[in-house]
């Protein structure tokens, strides 16, 4: 298993927190996601090394930015 984190800005709400766990947790291999709304604080286990590409376009489809 891998662990990431990544801080994300813009997130306001639980809905903010729930649309980025939601794309976050689309991407291969994701086993977990830990949204951090005080913080801006994802971390994320998979089971591989992710790609921050990858990582930025999801929460780019949430409608947030990798810091």
């Amino acid at each position: 298993m891998t662990i990431h984190t990544w801080q994300v800005t813009g997130m306001t709400c639980g809905h903010c927190v729930a649309a980025v766990r939601e794309e976050v947790s689309a991407l291969d291999g994701v086993r977990d996601v830990d949204v951090e709304l005080e913080t801006g604080r994802v971390t994320v286990t998979s089971e591989v090394p992710l790609d921050r590409a990858a990582v930025a376009a999801a929460v780019e489809e949430a409608g947030y930015q990798l810091a």
